[in-house]
Formats: structure tokens, C-alpha cells, sequence
């Protein structure tokens, strides 16, 4: 990389980076704050104070990940004018440097921002979030309600699971699976009190089995039964994580799960889409931010840079979740719904970085 920049691209990438650094450090702090005293504040008695407090440190990297578009375009802002307060981005312009040579360093850090912002939602975000939901049930004894709060419905070819109580994504309590023949015709019935995944196998306990013939109705029971079916632990983990902390890969694999089995997948692709479009959102923030240093407000201090970041940020979250329920709505394509206020974004701020003064 170094050999590929110049020096001045690197000054410019690592003033946006350090500037970033501390806003993201700020809004993290700041949100998971907020997160611990509204935690506190109606959490279940089982949840003490110390548990409540590394819930949120656990929660951390998906903050960092919900607010790494407001991160990288506030850091833009303080970073690229901290430079035009010092008169070094005057003097970059005038040694031959063009608006969109500043522009091409901005999008690099962009770039880098956005790989981070990857590696957030891939493994750091999931992880701690699925860490969070283990504290969570821990604390309350591992006997109350599951993780879902809901029934959960799900099926896997000729068979359909009913889990009451959804512990973890590899093991659920108090299920029910039905199965059917080619012609929808109810075969048998298991009723599961626990179900563990281990060695890419389903490990039931307590099962009592009702098989239906045309003639007569058998019933068995079953201390342990090995159960191999494709309802696999990413699957389950969709509903026992939040869907913005389930990393791309474990969504398609959902899709593919959802799709193979004639369910409807709209909902988890638009989450799939708007995870590939996320770096891309980091990229276009940061050259979004660049020419406002060039544009009225280069004579403003940090104050109104970070107002105008804040703003712009607002709106645009505003505007991604308007085209996400439009494409619901409308039946668009999961690109175009994820994807819309990204591009038009890009296209503004390559369009404003080229007639930028």
C-alpha cells in the first residue's frame, strides 16, 4: 500500500484514520452508555449490574458496526478540516494536488474503513452479540424463557420444526416435529423436551415418537435419538441474534436454506444486501464529507463540521430505511432497496468533489 500512495495520500489517510479513531472511541462510548443505563433500567432482576455491564462491553463492536457510516464521516470532516485549518490542504492544492486527487486519499481510508467495518460485521459484531445472549441466559438459570421470546416455525423438506424454547443456536427445549409425506399427509409426530447439536447431528432427549398409518397409530419413546436433518445452528442463529449482527455469510446460507425449502427469503436478503452495500456506505460518507471543507463551511470550526456530519448522517439513515421498507413494500430487488441511497450518495459527492472551489 505505502508503495502504491504517495506521502501526502498517506498524511491525508492517516489524518482521517486518527481523527476517526477518536470520534468512533467517543460514539461508541457514548452508545453504549446509553445502552447500559436503558439495559439497567429494564432488565430482569436476574440480571445484576455486572452482568449487565459486560453485556454491553460485549455489544461494543455492533454499535461500533451500526455507527461506523456516522464514524468515518465525521472523522472525514474533522480530519480533511483540521488540514484546511492549518493551511496544509492550501498548500497541497497549490503543489498540483486537485480536489479529486484529495478525494482518491479520502476514498482510500474509506476503503480501509470499510474492511474494517467488514471484519466487524463478520465475526467481532456476531460473536459478542452471540456472547451477550449466552450472559443473558446464564443468568437466568438457563431454565426460564428461551432466547426467542416467540414460537419459532421452521421447515427443513418433508419436515416442520415447532421450538418453543429457543436457547442457543445449536439447542432449543420443548419442540415438536412433524413429518409429512409427498403428499402433505401427516406421518408422524416427535415431541423433543431438549435438542443439542454435536458432531453435525441433532442429539435428542425425552422423545416421544406418534407414527400414523392407515390402519393404526403407534406410539414410541426415546431416552436420546440422533437426528440428521439440514436445519443447521446458522439457521437458528437468525433468531437468537438481531438480524444486524448476523454476519453475510451466515445470511446466505439462510437464504439458501429458506429458498431451498419454498419459504419466503425477502426479509433476509434485503439484510444480506444491505451488509454487502455497508463498506461501500463507508466509502461514499467519506467522500461525501470531503468537499465541505472546500465548500461555506471551510471557514467553520470543528463544532459545525460535526453539526453537519450529524446531519447529514441522521438523513441518510432516514433515507436507507425509507428505500428498505419502499423495496418491501413495492416488491423491489434486494440490490436496489440496499444499494439506492448508497449510489445516489457516491454520486452526489463525486459530482460536489468535482465542482468543489
Amino acid at each position: 500500500m505505502s508503495a502504491v500512495l504517495g506521502r501526502l495520500d498517506r498524511y491525508i489517510v492517516v489524518a482521517i484514520f486518527g481523527l476517526s479513531a477518536i470520534v468512533g472511541l467517543g460514539l461508541v462510548a457514548l452508545y453504549s452508555f446509553i445502552s447500559f443505563i436503558t439495559d439497567l433500567d429494564s432488565g430482569s432482576r436476574a440480571l445484576g449490574v455486572l452482568d449487565v455491564f459486560t453485556i454491553t462491553v460485549l455489544m461494543m463492536p455492533a454499535g461500533l458496526y451500526v455507527l461506523m457510516p456516522l464514524v468515518a464521516m465525521l472523522g472525514t470532516l474533522l480530519g480533511v478540516g483540521q488540514l484546511a485549518a492549518q493551511s496544509e490542504l492550501t498548500a497541497m492544492r497549490a503543489a498540483g494536488y486537485s480536489n479529486l486527487r484529495i478525494g482518491r486519499s479520502a476514498l482510500i481510508a474509506g476503503l480501509l474503513l470499510g474492511l474494517l467495518a467488514v471484519g466487524l460485521g463478520e465475526s467481532l459484531a456476531p460473536a459478542g452479540q452471540q456472547a451477550a445472549e449466552q450472559v443473558k441466559s446464564k443468568a437466568r438459570g438457563g431454565r426460564a424463557a428461551g432466547v426467542s421470546s416467540k414460537p419459532v416455525w421452521l421447515r427443513d423438506g418433508d419436515n416442520v420444526f415447532l421450538i418453543r424454547r429457543l436457547l442457543s443456536e445449536d439447542k432449543f427445549a420443548d419442540a415438536e416435529i412433524y413429518r409429512f409425506d409427498d403428499a402433505l399427509v401427516l406421518r408422524s409426530v416427535m415431541s423433543v423436551e431438549e435438542a443439542r447439536y454435536v458432531g453435525g447431528t441433532w442429539r435428542l432427549t425425552g422423545v416421544v415418537e406418534t407414527r400414523f398409518s392407515e390402519d393404526k397409530t403407534e406410539v414410541q419413546r426415546h431416552p436420546a435419538l440422533d437426528w440428521t436433518s439440514g436445519l443447521m445452528p446458522e439457521v437458528l442463529r437468525f433468531y437468537v441474534l438481531e438480524a444486524e449482527s448476523v454476519s453475510a455469510s451466515g445470511l446466505m446460507r439462510l437464504v439458501a436454506y429458506l429458498e431451498a425449502n419454498g419459504l419466503d427469503a425477502s426479509d433476509q436478503r434485503l439484510e444480506l444486501w444491505r451488509k454487502l452495500v455497508a463498506p461501500i456506505t463507508v466509502m461514499a460518507m467519506v467522500l461525501f464529507a470531503v468537499p465541505f471543507v472546500f465548500g461555506p463551511t471551510r471557514g467553520g470550526g470543528a463544532g459545525q463540521r460535526l453539526l453537519v456530519g450529524v446531519l447529514v448522517g441522521v438523513v441518510f439513515h432516514l433515507l436507507n430505511e425509507v428505500s428498505a421498507n419502499l423495496g418491501a413494500l413495492y416488491g423491489w430487488a434486494a440490490p436496489v432497496s440496499a444499494g439506492l441511497p448508497t449510489a445516489a450518495l457516491m454520486l452526489l459527492a463525486i459530482a460536489r468533489l468535482a465542482s468543489a472551489r
